[in-house]
């Protein structure tokens, strides 16, 4: 499949865009004060969902479920720096709503 570095390229972009937006002051990104906690918990769901079906699409060199594995990893990376970021919380519902993502994204992908 010719458009596999594309996809790769597109997924790594959004782990950075991703990255970068969990870290900055959550007061600097736009309308990010007006989510609901459950909106909130829909945003990180999406997220995930979408990190892990673009991950599953660039068919990388290892099972699905340790590619989803990883990027739920990631997810909990950023959770843990929210623990000693001053401007940001950590949540154990955040990491529920990024595994359940990551989850479907593998049920449908498969």
């Amino acid at each position: 499949m010719q458009n596999i570095p594309v996809v790769r390229l597109i997924f790594y972009f959004s782990l950075l865009v991703i990255f970068i937006l969990s870290i900055v002051n959550a007061n600097e990104i736009p309308k990010f004060k007006s989510l609901s906690f459950v909106s909130d918990k829909i945003v990180h769901f999406l997220i995930y969902f979408y990190l892990a079906y673009a991950g599953l699409l660039c068919k990388f060199a290892m099972r699905n479920y340790l590619i989803v594995l990883l990027i739920f990893t990631f997810g909990l990376f950023i959770e843990f720096i929210h623990f000693f970021h001053p401007y940001r919380l950590f949540e154990y519902l955040d990491l529920l709503a990024n595994l359940i993502g990551v989850t479907i994204a593998l049920l449908i992908f498969e």
